[in-house]
């Protein structure tokens, strides 16, 4: 084989990745409240776990679990939004098993925790179109925030 050969072959390696990847973050997007792992999501697109771990970091920026909880609490904030269901019932409805983990989790994403959130969030939305809320509301990893903004200065 020569060296041209090889980078076809390595680029076509790529490109298949890629395609699995995109299919695994497709499927957290529509299952985000079924129970998932990494190991299931591998699987179904014949990777080990590890391998899909790392690709998607590098594709997408976080890992894919991180990635399916972000889904989850952008849900979760969308019905504290709405108000009619309680922390607890949100927290089962977006797939998380426990309200703990799922209070922590969302504490640090959007910075306050769920109940705060469901008190404020209501009167910060009021008025606009569920589209723009979502887009104003879009949690921000807040360990990550001042990174992310240092580079900005």
């Amino acid at each position: 084989m020569t060296s041209s050969s090889n980078k076809t072959d390595a680029e076509q390696l790529h490109l298949r990745d890629l395609a699995r990847l995109r299919r695994v973050r497709d499927r957290i997007d529509r299952e985000y409240a079924q129970p998932l792992d990494v190991e299931a999501l591998a699987f179904g697109v014949h990777m080990s776990a590890g391998h899909l771990s790392r690709q998607f970091k590098l594709a997408y920026g976080e890992a894919p679990y991180s990635y399916l909880m972000t889904r989850r609490i952008e849900r979760a904030m969308a019905l504290l939004r709405r108000g009619d269901l309680s922390v607890t019932e949100v927290c089962f409805e977006v797939g998380c098993s426990s309200l703990g983990t799922f209070s922590t989790r969302f504490t640090e994403l959007v910075g306050m925790s769920p109940s705060a959130y469901k008190r404020d969030a209501a009167q910060q939305t009021e008025g606009m179109p569920s589209c723009v809320a979502k887009q104003v509301t879009r949690p921000i990893r807040n360990r990550e925030a001042p990174a992310a903004q240092s580079h900005l200065d």
